[in-house]
């Protein structure tokens, strides 16, 4: 039996249309646009209006992916949604999304693994792919982390906003797709990233919301030192299980959760920002979405070309990370193709 790859043939994102500038933080937080951007590179997001939900910034970015593909929900095989902020904590915000893409008894689930959850979801779609089970899988990174936020709280408000970035992968016998890839788990810092209250540990209740418990809570000092130390160590794991050098490599595609992070990883890795997609700035930490939403962009915009190859690194909670190697275009025979 010949191998089976998997080729990215489509791919979208949504963004929000409201946005809150720095300076529009400044009007409500003890902060300024100048400590905002020195601190963290943002100088933007978006946030979901009110009748927005999880559920349908996918759906919006999804179809945008299918259309690329030219595929409609029917003829998908699997629905993978990366999400820490589901509609609901049941039933599933992936069946909303398999629903609503008119994609009749397409099996869909999610995958929650904080800001990592679109690698581990990109991984298990390939696993997937290469056995031969599905041909055709939606893979989703969503996140409306603005309703989780303490709008008080200057050291998460001014980093988080929505957004929601899909690819379609699509079964080929053509050598593209996943080359390498690293996950990784330390649950010994699982309350470094936190929304305490709302699980099955503390449910809600009048002295949690007085506290403020449900909100996100985040030790960023230590968020970053783990960062810094992960990002490069599963790079260049993720390009030798690929087989290939960090020369090989197009584009480093960094979850966006700060500029300070991907200028240390770039110090440390030795390889120019120049060849690091950045676009927080515009959008903020997304979760999720960020990495997706990068690559959308950037292939939108012509940036990312056909035949590049690319490593896609994240870091978020439980603490997680993961880093994969993706190979954009079939390269059998020397041949090129659109993506």
């Amino acid at each position: 039996m010949s191998a089976i790859y998997g080729r990215v043939t489509g791919w979208g994102f949504y963004v929000p249309e409201k946005i809150i500038s720095n300076f529009d933080l400044e009007k409500s937080l003890e902060t300024s646009n100048e400590w905002i951007v020195q601190r963290s590179g943002i100088e933007e997001r978006h946030i979901a209006a009110p009748n927005e939900t999880t559920a349908t910034l996918a759906v919006n970015a999804s179809q945008a992916a299918l259309d690329k593909a030219g595929l409609a929900g029917c003829d998908l095989d699997l629905i993978i949604v990366a999400t820490s902020s589901p509609d609901y904590l049941t039933p599933p915000v992936s069946s909303q999304v398999q629903y609503s893409l008119c994609a009749d008894n397409v099996p869909a689930f999610v995958l929650e693994v904080g800001c990592t959850g679109f690698i581990y979801s990109l991984a298990t779609a390939y696993q997937f792919i290469a056995t031969g089970a599905y041909q055709n899988i939606l893979v989703v990174g969503v996140e409306i982390i603005s309703r989780h936020v303490n709008w008080q709280d200057r050291s998460t408000a001014v980093l988080f906003g929505d957004a929601a970035g899909a690819v379609i992968i699509q079964a080929t016998d053509e050598p593209c797709g996943l080359q390498g890839f690293v996950l990784g788990s330390d649950g010994s810092q699982h309350q470094q990233i936190i929304i305490p209250a709302g699980g099955t540990a503390e449910p809600v209740d009048k002295a949690s919301l007085a506290g403020g418990r449900h909100f996100v809570h985040m030790n960023g000092r230590e968020v970053f030192k783990f960062a810094s130390r992960v990002i490069g160590k599963a790079c260049r794991e993720a390009v030798d299980k690929a087989g290939i050098s960090m020369d090989d490599v197009d584009w480093i595609i960094p979850h966006q959760a700060n500029l300070r992070i991907i200028e240390a990883a770039s110090r440390e890795m030795k390889v120019p920002i120049e060849r690091f997609v950045i676009n927080i700035e515009k959008y903020g930490n997304t979760s999720a979405a960020s990495i997706p939403l990068a690559l959308s962009e950037y292939l939108d915009s012509g940036r990312i070309q056909p035949d590049d190859t690319l490593l896609l690194v994240s870091f978020g909670a439980g603490l997680t990370w993961g880093a994969v190697v993706l190979q954009m275009a079939p390269t059998a025979n020397g041949s090129s193709s659109t993506i």
